[in-house]
């Protein structure tokens, strides 16, 4: 292999068995059995474990009298998520908080953990941003047909009957067309922020590492706020009973 990270490397020499077996039994064998793991689904992986293990040890020491740094840290990026929710989505918000959150933290970790020596962030890879957008596109319109059922189908007419021939040609493409959009950018922008980030700090070495941290940061911070803002919108026109 040309490039393989140091995880990867310890996951595929380790549990290369387990997976060959699993993609063997979905009849999608692996196209090399001894690194049957790319890095993205490694890094992946380690994202997924940090943030059960991270909650796991926060709802263990959960407290209404002496919360600790962890607690106040969530609660301030619960508040912001709800609120967030509430100006967007608007009434009955609060159903959807959890979906909203869920996807702002683990894009905001994927993003972040390519700061770690010897990782990656996997949302560089086009993959891992294609698969967040088809679930955030199956869950608003899951939603909207929870809510509406049959109905759902009324916002493709467009808002006057007469227009309803050119709209349910328009707004099924429109519709279809989000995932695409949701993909190329957090693909895109973090694709272009990691590779901005490790070539000047290539340059740079040790003088000025913290200015490209924190620029890498921010951007982490912003492409996941971007992706769980433009879900809470799909969301929104989705339980709108204005269709």
């Amino acid at each position: 292999m040309s490039h393989e990270l140091w995880i990867t490397g310890l996951f595929n020499r380790l549990l290369a068995a387990p997976a060959n077996a699993v993609l063997n039994g979905i009849h999608f064998p692996a196209r090399d059995v001894a690194h049957p793991r790319t890095d993205w689904l490694v890094c992946e992986i380690v994202v997924v474990a940090v943030i059960v293990a991270l909650f796991g040890f926060l709802r263990s020491r959960l407290s209404v009298d002496k919360p600790g740094k962890t607690q106040h840290i969530f609660e301030v990026v619960y508040e912001f998520v709800s609120a967030s929710a509430e100006e967007v989505v608007g009434h009955d918000s609060h159903k959807y908080v959890v979906l909203f959150g869920t996807i702002f933290v683990f894009i905001l970790f994927m993003n972040l953990i390519g700061l770690i020596p010897g990782f990656e962030s996997p949302t560089m890879y086009p993959m891992v941003p294609l698969g967040l957008a088809l679930v955030t596109f199956l869950a608003y319109n899951g939603i909207g047909f929870a809510k509406s059922g049959p109905g759902y189908l009324k916002q493709f007419l467009g808002p006057i009957w007469w227009m309803a021939p050119l709209m349910i040609i328009i707004e099924p493409l429109s519709h279809l067309a989000r995932p695409l959009s949701l993909t190329v950018r957090l693909w895109a922008n973090m694709f272009a922020g990691e590779q901005v980030y490790l070539t000047f700090i290539q340059l740079t070495k040790v003088v000025f590492p913290v200015i490209f941290i924190g620029l890498h940061m921010f951007v982490a911070f912003l492409q996941a706020y971007i992706f769980m803002l433009l879900a809470m919108v799909y969301v929104g026109g989705a339980v709108s009973e204005e269709h």
